[in-house]
């Protein structure tokens, strides 16, 4: 994601060819029904329409995040993110008139697939949810798990959090709120010399709210 963000043409070429190559290697069909799709259906991550999906997920939550936990974004900004991250999608195989160019256009397309019948979280979906939400990594930094589990939950619709067996309550979206008002607040006193990846220290950022 560094590469692809910060990198030059040759840097986040190679991290396109690396994509190509994983998604190549990801295809098969079905054992079992999930959601509306039934056991045998085909599946390939080459698919424009889940390359599409994908990238407009991505895009969705980098700009949530960056409003929740460093400030707001002017609605050319949210555009002008959209509209630059467009290649990417393209690069990896969405077709290039299908993907959103603008924050408003995004948010009727993920606001289209989330209120449809499309998502589903099958059992591969879940055992892959708890190996990303419970990861053995979590030790290493106590807390961070919890931490972790408590933002995916909110920033996803509620039938997805029960599918991912990420418990929601009136005390933990409580708990978020607070838990992304101390990140906000530790961002805003700390100098990007170590709130910044390397790659992304040279560019120029949004000025952060008070």
């Amino acid at each position: 994601m560094l590469d692809l963000a910060f990198g030059d043409e040759q840097t986040s070429g190679r991290a396109i060819d690396g994509i190509r190559a994983i998604h190549t290697r990801v295809n098969g069909t079905l054992t079992e029904s999930v959601g509306r799709f039934p056991a045998g259906t085909p599946y390939s991550a080459e698919d424009p329409a889940l390359v599409l999906w994908v990238h407009a997920t991505l895009v969705e939550t980098m700009v949530i995040t960056f409003e929740w936990m460093v400030g707001p974004l002017t609605t050319e900004q949210r555009d002008r993110y959209c509209s630059e991250a467009a290649w990417v999608a393209v690069a990896l195989g969405a077709h290039d008139g299908d993907i959103p160019r603008t924050w408003r256009s995004m948010r009727e397309y993920v606001d289209h697939v989330v209120d449809g019948d499309t998502l589903a979280v099958g059992p591969h979906a879940a055992a892959l949810g708890r190996a990303l939400m419970w990861s053995p990594l979590g030790v290493m930094l106590p807390g961070s798990g919890c931490l972790n589990r408590l933002v995916t939950a909110a920033l996803l619709p509620p039938r997805l959090q029960h599918g991912y067996e990420l418990p929601w309550s009136p005390r933990r979206e409580w708990l978020a709120r607070r838990v992304v008002r101390i990140i906000r607040g530790l961002r805003h006193i700390t100098p990007d010399g170590i709130a910044l990846w390397a790659s992304a220290r040279h560019l120029q950022f949004p000025a952060r709210a008070a």
